[in-house]
């Protein structure tokens, strides 16, 4: 950086001698006008409306019109001017930050020590910290005096000019005038607008938008000249608001549903995911339960009551086979089948339990059940076999 300026600061009968340096800058894409015929630069010049000559920038003075009357003022007596030739910085007052406007902040400035001894300029810079007030202090810079305020930013002094009151214009508008009543649901629903979009302000967080856009469109020209498509560049045009009034309600509602929607649809996705269904474990079978019919009769619930069991247990021998051979020959098999992972871990037909783990179903259940339907079925075997004999 560049100082632009050199002076004090005038702290009582202290001195602190200072640079100072802009603290901001433009970070715009510099453009210049071309004639659109032939790409010729525009130039401007200062010509004499009276004589009709190119003057140059050393021969033009400044000038103050006033009823017809014109006064010219030479760049001597400017300067004579005793504002002008001052450079201190002079500390009026000390003020509460919360009271100085923000309207009135224009231009800042950072104040670099120019001292061997930077002592005084730490002393000052100190006392702002100490008492939490911001310095006024009044200085004149390129032929203007003026307002300022002297605070710390970043451990650095820095001067903000500010405007005068008369600089600031009044806001006088008829249609604040007006009454007009607000309802408590549209405050309500306001204020939730307003929560649902606060945050702390970081600037870095914000682009120029249109000095990126205009950086894209220079570079797209450059690579493809006049055949440059600014819809291929940019994409469709977005399509702007038709002006149309809805009402303020509805305003809001939408306002809202739009804030909350992408964090509504986030904590849906989450929930959809740990709700999904859990695969269904594999029904457990009994032991003594296949010892009779073969098939092994399932437990779907740890709740279901000996009653059920035995009833599908007698539906079970009904499908047995007619003779005591298959029976015991289906036991066996029984016998075999049954594994450790079984509801009661028994390979025995004895211990019949449909539903052991529940404690409800007789270990003399079903077995018992089922090998008196197999004697029954197998005398009603022979009884038949004999009577087909005599016929």
């Amino acid at each position: 950086m560049r100082a632009i300026w050199k002076g004090a600061i005038a702290f009582g009968l202290v001195n602190v001698p200072v640079k100072v340096y802009s603290a901001t800058e433009d970070h715009d894409i510099s453009l210049h006008q071309v004639h659109n015929a032939d790409g010729g630069r525009i130039r401007y010049q200062r010509r004499c409306e009276v004589c009709s000559e190119v003057v140059d920038y050393s021969d033009i003075e400044k000038a103050y019109e006033d009823d017809g009357r014109t006064v010219i003022l030479t760049k001597e007596e400017l300067k004579a001017i005793p504002a002008e030739n001052s450079h201190e910085i002079e500390v009026v007052q000390f003020v509460p930050s919360d009271q100085l406007d923000p309207i009135m902040f224009e231009k800042s400035y950072y104040l670099e020590p120019d001292s061997k001894s930077p002592k005084a300029y730490m002393l000052l810079r100190r006392a702002l910290e100490d008492t939490e007030r911001v310095a006024v202090v009044q200085f004149a810079l390129r032929d203007k005096t003026r307002l300022g305020a002297l605070r710390i930013r970043d451990d650095v002094l820095m001067l903000q000019a500010l405007l005068w009151a008369d600089e600031v214009r009044e806001a006088a508008f008829p249609a604040l005038d007006t009454s007009i009543r607000i309802s408590a649901q549209e405050r309500e629903m306001s204020a939730a607008l307003v929560e649902s979009m606060a945050s702390d302000f970081e600037p870095e967080q914000f682009t120029d938008d249109y000095q990126a856009q205009l950086r894209q469109l220079i570079e797209a020209k450059l690579e493809k000249g006049d055949a440059l498509d600014t819809e291929e560049t940019f994409g469709a045009e977005a399509e702007g608001g038709n002006g149309e009034v809805i009402d303020l309600m509805e305003a809001l509602k939408r306002s809202l549903d739009k804030k909350r929607g992408g964090g509504a649809a986030k904590q849906e996705s989450s929930e959809d995911e740990s709700d999904e269904e859990e695969p269904a474990q594999p029904a457990k079978r009994g032991s003594g339960s296949r010892s009779a019919s073969g098939r092994a009769t399932s437990s779907r619930s740890r709740t279901s009551t000996a009653k059920k069991a035995d009833g599908d247990s007698d539906a079970e021998t009904t499908k047995s086979g007619t003779s005591g051979t298959r029976s015991r020959s289906a036991a066996s098999k029984s016998g075999a089948a049954a594994k450790p992972s079984t509801a009661s871990k028994t390979s025995t037909a004895s211990k019949t339990s449909t539903a052991s783990k529940t404690g409800t179903a007789s270990k003399t259940g079903t077995a018992s059940k089922s090998g008196a339907a197999a004697k029954s079925t197998t005398k009603t075997a022979s009884t038949a076999k004999t009577a087909r004999k005599g016929a």
